[in-house]
């Protein structure tokens, strides 16, 4: 009636608690009929029920039919094959998160904007109401001041807007796209986000206000460095973003006045239902 320990099988539940059993609990078979449950269930039912076997409805006796608790050897063997095998989850679960290193998802709620004047490469200034928090609760902002995306327009910063909601930072790329401010033309799109480096290797990373990404993102919005790669216009990630503001270009009506002049009523607003 006993059981051969071995942590390479699947945990045994108890029948009532549906709780797995204990490594104590694993050689405890309480009734002559050999129906196994554990220990916790076998008190509960002794001092707070009617003391009978669940399965052949005999009364238990006072000691258990059958236990046999393990050795000290047997269960620093079982605990260490148990670790063995968490680890080797995990390795295989980081194995197969490898190629996720190379991807990047893009993000419904977050701005990505070149040709920023230093003028406006202030997370506080984009955040005003004149600016990008005019469209909405805006999460986060961080300004990169690196110029690789400043093409022919000299030295500018980029900036990554994170809105609370995804349908204001579609709101906020189809009114900034291509305004010029203090001589510059912005460009906005979607932003992209990789994965955390610890979530790449399936441990809890440490920092709460981490803004990688921390579970599997939307296939259908992931793209390789490759095919982000492509060109800045038609690479698939960029298309994709394109698809997303169409769509939601049906639901919002641009004005025409120019944008980023506090002194002017240039609303991007939703049509009236």
């Amino acid at each position: 009636m006993s059981r051969s320990p071995d942590a390479k099988e699947d945990p045994v539940e108890c029948p009532l608690c549906m709780e797995p059993l204990e490594i104590d609990d694993i050689n405890f078979f309480p009734c002559t009929c050999g129906y196994q449950i554990c220990r916790f269930c076998w008190h509960r039912i002794r001092t707070d029920e009617n003391g009978l076997c669940p399965a052949c409805r005999k009364p238990y006796p006072e000691d258990p039919a059958v236990y046999k608790p393990l050795s000290q050897e047997e269960l620093q063997r079982i605990k260490n094959e148990k670790k063995q095998k968490q680890n080797e989850r995990k390795q295989k679960i980081s194995e197969n998160r490898k190629h996720l290193a190379s991807v990047r998802v893009v993000q419904k709620n977050l701005v990505f904007v070149v040709g920023l004047s230093q003028r406006l490469a202030d997370p506080e200034v984009l955040k005003r109401p004149e600016y990008f928090g005019k469209f909405g609760k805006i999460h986060k902002v961080v300004i990169n001041n690196s110029t690789s995306y400043a093409g022919s327009q000299g030295p500018s910063a980029s900036a990554y807007v994170t809105y609370i909601r995804s349908e204001d930072a579609l709101r906020a790329i189809q009114c900034v796209n291509n305004v010029v401010v203090d001589g510059r033309t912005l460009k906005a799109s979607l932003g992209t986000t990789k994965y955390c480096s610890y979530f790449l290797k399936n441990m809890q990373c440490p920092k709460p206000d981490c803004m990688y990404l921390h579970e599997l993102g939307d296939e259908a919005a992931s793209f390789t460095k490759e095919e982000m790669q492509v060109s800045v216009v038609n690479g698939k990630h960029m298309k994709y973003g394109d698809k997303l503001l169409a769509k939601n270009s049906n639901n919002l009506e641009l004005a025409t006045s120019p944008l980023f002049i506090p002194t002017q009523s240039n609303i991007c607003y939703f049509k009236s239902l």
